[in-house]
């Protein structure tokens, strides 16, 4: 069974000029949603007739350029048009459960993410099933931050998508023999942009790229201001790939 991916958005942490931020949405056989940051609402609105398709959401961490959407979602699907559409799940980092609620009290109500998902919290190394796909959540380093990379797969095809991340060898493992890495490069350099890191230069993913056997790279998470070398492929927003 084939997989498609669409990029939704994929602008870094500061937007690209009319970008969304980090969406990516996976097809086959159901219809998953990795990440839903502040952009993607609109955008898979205006592809899916006035409301979003999706069975399924994964939010790899909390920095709001990863899950920002996922609050107007909640008033989209209170008085908006979601009204009438069953409930997504949405799959959480580990103690997400109690981290949403916090933002519920703060933003609206405790309950107010509850009433628009079905939630759920998934574990390091344990696949769980979402919209008829397999997924494994692997622990990647970013700032301080609790962030995970995830691996994806049906019965014939498989990608890896980094989330945010600075260096590190489980990169490699996480993309093991897949058939698409999409894989963040932020940095022109391998510059110190926190301490410890909390994301890649091209350079870097291009060796994660090479150290995993995967077959395919699409760099991403970049800003458009940024060349790549020449023979690698850069996300856009709207790119839709057959693996």
């Amino acid at each position: 069974m084939s997989v498609k991916l669409i990029v939704v958005g994929c602008s870094p942490a500061w937007p690209n000029p009319g970008g969304a931020q980090s969406g990516y949405l996976v097809e086959g056989p159901g219809r998953l949603l990795l990440d839903c940051g502040p952009g993607v609402l609109a955008r898979l609105r205006e592809a899916h007739g006035g409301w979003p398709q999706v069975d399924a959401v994964v939010v790899t961490h909390w920095h709001l350029d990863h899950w920002g959407d996922i609050v107007p979602w909640v008033w989209g699907t209170m008085v908006g048009p979601g009204r009438d559409r069953e409930q997504p799940e949405l799959w959480l980092p580990p103690e997400g459960k109690t981290r949403i609620e916090d933002f519920g009290t703060r933003l609206g109500w405790e309950s107010m993410f509850e009433s628009t998902f079905r939630l759920n919290e998934y574990e390091e190394g344990v696949p769980f099933e979402a919209a008829g796909l397999r997924v494994t959540a692997f622990r990647l380093p970013h700032y301080t931050l609790r962030t995970y990379g995830l691996r994806v797969s049906n019965e014939d095809r498989s990608l890896a998508y980094s989330g945010d991340t600075g260096p590190s060898e489980r990169l490699a493992e996480l993309a093991r023999d897949v058939d698409l890495f999409v894989c963040e490069a932020t940095l022109e350099r391998g510059e110190l942009d926190g301490t410890p890191r909390g994301h890649l230069a091209a350079d870097e993913a291009i060796a994660a790229f090479e150290a995993s056997g995967a077959k395919r790279l699409l760099l991403t998470h970049r800003p458009r201001e940024l060349p790549l070398p020449e023979g690698f492929e850069q996300a856009h927003d709207g790119l839709e790939l057959e693996l």
